[in-house]
């Protein structure tokens, strides 16, 4: 009998040991792994997109503030300042709101896996940011799996909605159609493509507004098949945020005419109609030789490069949304093939202060078929960079980078007109 109370009484301890033992864990990897503080979604009128599920609860080291210190938290911009080399690790310090976005397919799971590793490698590893990608199907699970399992910061995955990805009630269906006849026998590049205008028309007009885009304030817009040429040393949003940017490029370019015929018209009456959303000290200068009466179609590439950095709170603004849907009515998108890229340019060129658009010299970018490599031998190799700068679109004749300095006067990088005589 005393054997067996003595029994009882070790299953009592055990057990008691054991509920120990699997609370203190429990509480332990709740404190171990805090996740990163989000702000609230805002709302806002024209709101919409759908969510689909979070894969990747990876925690970010850093706290998304705006109040903040930055003498506590020095950004190293140059290779003589302190913490240069320091690449390693979770960089310490805060987070801007922000994301990379990328509109993809299922089918380009491989080669946008490319690109985020790319970007990992050289930047994100150390800042885990957030990535959402969109899609105008669900996406599938081989998508998700491959991409969460990349990516260091949390992975969102959002279907478009049908209303963003089609066409609008006034569109002409049978012009529109003769539109694109007409430009497939001219050869004119995703002339006869429907799914392209699409596309255009999306980037320019919804992408910031879909559900998960809510979340954040600045953009970093990555598509399949792009590569980082240098290590990225500093945190291009935080520059953005202190700096007060609202735009930035790595490459400017020439759009093809036959493709915007009567953009600027469009732009032209949008500008007598809302004279209050063009600000002073704009860029007209990069658009226009002649003070506005023609469009000199210079863009920032962002519609063939993919690559953009920007402010989400100036795209969801009443001055850009009354821009878009005033070139949304004119029909262009679909009766010309009007790209994102000249749209966002001229936006920004129009309703920014010069210098809040910025340009990335020291971020090496590439997607067929344009190169930037960073102009100067001695930042390429303190960036340890791996272009070949005779690559490099910068300095050529079709290029506008050239314009964009001299409209903000500023002095063009050393070595450029080196490269120049390359061309």
């Amino acid at each position: 009998m005393a054997t067996g109370s003595a029994r009882y009484v070790r299953y009592i301890l055990v057990t008691f040991f054991i509920l120990a033992v699997f609370y203190f864990v429990s509480n332990s990897a709740d404190v171990a792994t805090p996740l990163r503080t989000q702000v609230p979604k805002p709302t806002t009128n024209g709101q919409a997109g759908s969510a689909s599920d979070v894969k990747n609860e990876s925690p970010n080291s850093g706290k998304i503030t705006t109040n903040y210190d930055a003498s506590q938290y020095p950004m190293a911009m140059t290779p003589n300042d302190p913490g240069w080399n320091d690449l390693a690790g979770i960089k310490e310090g805060p987070r801007m709101n922000a994301t990379f976005v990328t509109l993809a397919r299922n089918s380009d799971v491989w080669e946008i896996a490319k690109s985020i590793r790319q970007v990992e490698d050289r930047f994100n590893r150390r800042y885990n940011y957030d990535w959402v990608f969109l899609n105008d199907k669900p996406f599938d699970e081989v998508f998700k799996r491959v991409t969460s399992s990349l990516v260091s910061g949390k992975t969102h995955y959002g279907l478009i909605p049908e209303e963003h990805w089609s066409f609008p009630e006034w569109i002409d269906q049978d012009k529109a159609a003769k539109v694109r006849q007409d430009m497939k026998e001219r050869k004119i590049i995703y002339g006869d493509s429907v799914s392209y205008r699409h596309m255009c028309r999306f980037e320019s007009g919804f992408f910031f507004r879909q559900e998960l885009m809510m979340n954040y304030e600045y953009y970093w817009r990555v598509e399949p098949s792009v590569e980082l040429f240098c290590d990225v040393h500093y945190d291009p949003f935080r520059f953005m945020h202190e700096n007060k940017k609202k735009y930035s490029f790595v490459l400017s370019l020439y759009e093809y005419y036959e493709t915007i015929p009567t953009l600027w018209d469009s732009v032209k009456k949008f500008i007598k109609n809302h004279p209050e959303h063009i600000v002073a000290g704009n860029s007209m200068g990069f658009l226009s030789d002649d003070d506005g009466d023609t469009y000199n179609k210079c863009h920032f590439l962002a519609q063939w490069s993919n690559f953009e950095i920007g402010s989400l709170t100036w795209l969801r603004s009443k001055a850009y949304i009354d821009y878009f849907e005033s070139l949304d009515h004119d029909g262009g998108f679909f009766y010309e093939r009007w790209g994102d890229a000249p749209v966002h340019s001229i936006a920004a060129a129009l309703m920014l202060k010069k210098e809040e658009i910025h340009f990335f010299n020291d971020i090496a970018y590439y997607h067929v078929p344009f190169t930037h490599c960073p102009t100067g031998q001695k930042l390429r190799t303190a960036l340890k960079c791996h272009c070949n700068p005779d690559d490099n679109f910068d300095w050529k004749g079709y290029s506008c980078t050239s314009k964009y300095f001299e409209v903000n006067n500023m002095d063009k990088p050393e070595g450029w007109d080196t490269e120049e005589k390359k061309d």
